[in-house]
């Protein structure tokens, strides 16, 4: 997923132990395998874990009241995660001055506690970063620097953030270039992709730096997910699998090339695919990888084999309403979740973005339930409906619910969009597609999400990004 900011900002961008299944609640199969180098499942990246299943094992509010608090962050803060210590670590990009700002957030309250000033660069600095296994924020900041940044108490008690390593890409990002998105593999490596389309991998042990240019034309728009098996990227042409040669080189297992459509849609950042590839499947997790295409007039859910890329399907989705997405799929087990951004109005676009195919659309919303079949055999379209959501939805395997916000309209039974729209916390029964329960958030431009992702917090938490800051949702 990528994000865009207001005019003003530019375009940027748990109890710790599973609760057990609720009554009743689907039994979805596993999530991705766990990342030594990562922090914990479910909240040690944007989408989750590092296989951006957007899916975690922990459970979201309890049944009863709820409350909201907002965070005025005056930033927008699409990247809140948390540590195996409990402490949420929030990425986000200030309104004015557009600089990239790590805030260490309370756990109570969402507040921010501390916060580091880190460089200003390319459009999606301040968006992608995960945390380490040692609960350290990693990024690369606009200097093209690969930065560890910890939380550390200081003499007096308070909360303090420091840098605590740095490695200079240096040379390793042709000119111009940036660093769009990174993850950890399963030997330490931090791999990385430019939004120029070259992909590499850095070791911060060793200083070790390996590029591989991907073909000319294609660019990098969204982040990349590790397996144990390689790492998936998806460009603005093709989805690949690479893995890394004993001095870290990447090279390609598989390319895998999509439909991307006339021009970039309506409520996308791009001319291609939207989805940050997510690794899935019923046995191990990993088993398969899959992207949403930019076919038109319906885009298609795609399903490969992770270790040869062998396309298991593709199913039309989001016909319900607008049929494009900027946001990656929700994926666990042999379910497949699919929200659509068609016509979502943001409120700036990146540079060169370009005029969509049509010029304009209504967000009228969409959400889309495809199963692989249990034999691999092929994929079936389980429930096709109208969602408004506005933010990457989370799945929870222990609740059995997904967790999103909803962008009404302020004149109900219309698909218009306006700076007055409430928001609301809204809880989707995976099983129908249907709406189960609501909270409403508040209305207008700062409680906009933006399609940004909200992330389950120990403690039934939802910590969910805005346009200005960041929202906590729990029970009352």
């Amino acid at each position: 997923m990528r994000l865009a900011l207001p005019a003003l900002a530019a375009a940027v961008l748990l109890a710790l132990a599973p609760a057990a299944p609720a009554a009743g609640a689907e039994g979805f199969g596993p999530l991705p395998p766990h990342n030594p180098y990562a922090g914990p499942d479910g909240t040690a990246t944007m989408h989750g874990d590092t296989g951006s299943s957007d899916a975690t094992p922990l459970p979201g509010p309890a049944a009863g009241p709820l409350t909201s608090h907002r965070a005025a962050l005056a930033s927008a803060c699409p990247t809140v995660l948390v540590g195996a210590d409990g402490y949420p670590v929030a990425l986000c990009t200030a309104i004015f001055g557009l600089t990239p700002t790590v805030h260490l957030l309370d756990p109570a309250t969402g507040d921010s506690l501390a916060s580091l000033p880190i460089t200003k660069g390319s459009l999606l600095g301040g968006v992608y970063a995960y945390l380490d296994d040692r609960d350290r924020l990693v990024a690369v900041d606009g200097g093209g620097s690969l930065l560890r940044v910890g939380h550390h108490r200081t003499a007096t008690g308070a909360w303090q953030l420091s840098v605590d390593s740095s490695l200079p890409l240096g040379s390793a990002l042709p000119s111009g270039d940036a660093v769009t998105g990174i993850s950890p593999d399963w030997q330490g490596r931090v791999w990385f992709a430019t939004g120029g389309g070259t992909v590499g991998t850095a070791d911060d042990r060793t200083g070790t730096v390996r590029t591989l240019p991907l073909p000319a034309g294609e660019t990098v728009a969204n982040s990349i997910s590790t397996a144990p098996g390689g790492t998936a990227v998806a460009t603005t042409h093709a989805t690949y699998l690479l893995t890394a040669t004993a001095d870290g080189t990447p090279q390609i297992v598989w390319r895998q090339p999509y439909d991307r459509g006339p021009g970039r849609k309506p409520g996308q950042l791009s001319w291609g695919t939207g989805s940050t590839p997510t690794f899935f499947g019923p046995r191990t997790g990993g088993e398969y990888v899959t992207v949403v295409d930019n076919a038109a007039p319906t885009v298609s859910l795609l399903v490969y084999r992770a270790d040869s890329g062998a396309q298991v399907c593709s199913v039309p989705v989001l016909k319900a309403g607008g049929s494009g997405s900027e946001n990656s799929p929700v994926a666990v087990g042999n379910a497949v979740f699919v929200a659509s951004t068609y016509g979502y109005p943001y409120p700036k676009l990146p540079e060169g973005a370009g005029t969509s195919v049509p010029a304009s659309a209504a967000f009228r919303g969409g959400l889309s339930r495809v199963d692989v079949r249990a034999d691999g055999s092929g994929c079936d379209l389980r429930w096709d409906t109208v969602v408004r959501s506005a933010a990457v939805p989370r799945l929870s395997t222990a609740d059995g619910l997904i967790h999103t916000v909803l962008r009404d309209p302020v004149i109900p039974g219309t698909t218009s969009t306006s700076e007055l729209d409430p928001y609301s916390y809204a809880e989707v029964d995976p099983a129908t597609g249907r709406v189960v329960r609501t909270k409403w958030l508040g209305s207008g431009f700062i409680f906009d999400t933006l399609q940004m992702v909200g992330s389950i917090a120990p403690g039934g938490v939802v910590l969910q990004g805005t346009t200005t800051g960041v929202l906590r949702i729990t029970n009352g």
